[in-house]
């Protein structure tokens, strides 16, 4: 087959939401380190890693052996048997894991993860009612599309009445028209009003996303945590922080909410865990974990060959010192993209993010002060950077920001020829 009849294939026999980027989609077939293949033989740097997952490369080698030894001895049992991989892995999870978090949960998905965090939150309180943030994501369940508040990923209706939703902390476009930092961080300071007015006065937590990465990675002030951990505890709640996309070096902490100086009380992971194999996990404290006291298994979370390649994964991040790269490679990266705003001050409103988690959002015309949201723009850069080679992602709630994210291993090189890339693109635009 070539491309044309995958995508012809795709279309006739796949769900039609199931969404794939591009006018003509890309058919990935080989992976190896920054750079994919496609079936028709083009090559491309990969700067969306699989939505922030393939941690340490694509065919990391090291990760592909200890996938390959766990497959012979081993592929499945359920959780009703221990192993040695799950074991291991959860070890090194509760040492790596800030305060007191020790005890995990583990899951296939990061939307699984969510919804045990939300389950044990409210066991342990005793709260039924809990906080996320608008512009955030959580995931493809009825729950996790209740905490979900982006309506292009919002199949159905709330089916969980007790969410509500906190104003998101996005300063590029503040929902209460305020500026930073004059604002006093009022968008923290209103999460106390949303539980004194919208709630029985008594929360499980809150569910927050350190960088929000289906909103268009919106990044909150320095402050802004601080201000509503302190909040949802004085209310009864607990402080969950949904590493998802965050965790494991992403932001250039081991933990995207070390970079706000708050310890949380669970934290869910998944994505990057594995470098591609389906994992996901929730790891909290011992006092919350033995709160739930009901049977619980899982089929597939923890399974040996996802938790070997985590291991692996893990091993690679810690030994390389991925996170100091993603905060070396961060700052280049955010380098060449502000000397593009530079360039290009008309199309790009604004650039924002942390280590290897960068984006920019473009804007019908910044240097006249018009911030309508230019998702046309971002159609067009989608597609001039893929004729030229290069893989981005996109989000927001208005599809037009483009979220760039690369492996933690990038090379200083691969960055520079990404940035070049998308000069070229721009140019090309006219804008």
């Amino acid at each position: 087959m070539n491309s044309a009849d995958v995508r012809r294939k795709h279309r006739k026999y796949l769900f039609p939401a199931v969404k794939n980027y591009y006018q003509e989609s890309v058919v990935i077939v080989e992976g190896r380190g920054a750079r994919v293949t496609d079936l028709d033989g083009r090559t491309y740097l990969d700067f969306f890693a699989g939505i922030l997952t393939v941690s340490v490369g694509h065919a990391n080698e090291e990760v592909n052996r200890a996938v390959t030894a766990q497959v012979k001895q081993l592929s499945h049992t359920s959780t009703l048997y221990p192993t040695l991989p799950i074991v291991e892995l959860a070890e090194k999870l509760a040492k790596l894991t800030p305060g007191e978090l020790e005890k995990c949960f583990f899951t296939a998905s990061g939307t699984e993860a969510d919804e045990t965090a939300v389950m044990m939150a409210q066991i342990f309180t005793g709260n039924f009612e809990l906080i996320a943030l608008r512009h955030g994501y959580s995931g493809r369940s009825l729950l996790a599309q209740s905490l979900t508040a982006h309506a292009a990923w919002r199949a159905m209706p709330t089916q969980a009445p007790a969410i509500k939703h906190a104003l998101a902390p996005y300063c590029y476009r503040c929902p209460l028209k305020l500026t930073y930092p004059d604002c006093g961080v009022a968008c923290a300071q209103d999460v106390e009003e949303l539980i004194q007015t919208t709630t029985t006065g008594q929360v499980a937590g809150i569910l927050v996303e350190p960088i929000m990465g289906v909103g268009g990675f919106i990044t909150p002030p320095q402050e802004y945590f601080v201000i509503v951990a302190e909040i949802v505890r004085k209310y009864g709640g607990i402080f969950i922080s949904d590493e998802v996309q965050t965790g494991f070096g992403r932001t250039g902490q081991m933990w995207g909410i070390e970079q706000y100086g708050v310890v949380p009380d669970m934290i869910t992971v998944a994505k990057g865990i594995a470098n591609g194999l389906p994992l996901g996990a929730v790891i909290t404290t011992a006092e919350i974990a033995d709160s739930l006291t009901k049977n619980s298994i899982s089929t597939f979370g923890g399974n040996p060959v996802s938790c070997a390649a985590a291991g692996a994964t893990i091993d690679v991040i810690l030994r390389d010192k991925l996170a100091d790269n993603a905060q070396a490679m961060g700052a280049v990266l955010r380098e060449g993209l502000v000397r593009l705003q530079q360039k290009y001050p008309k199309v790009i409103g604004e650039v924002r993010g942390m280590g290897l988690m960068q984006a920019i959002e473009l804007v019908v015309d910044e240097t006249a002060g018009d911030r309508t949201p230019n998702s046309d723009a971002a159609n067009q850069l989608m597609e001039q950077t893929k004729e030229r080679g290069l893989l981005l992602g996109r989000g927001g709630l208005y599809g037009n920001v483009l979220r760039i994210a690369p492996a933690l291993n990038i090379t200083k090189d691969e960055v520079q020829e990404a940035v070049g890339i998308m000069d070229q693109s721009f140019a090309a635009m006219g804008v």
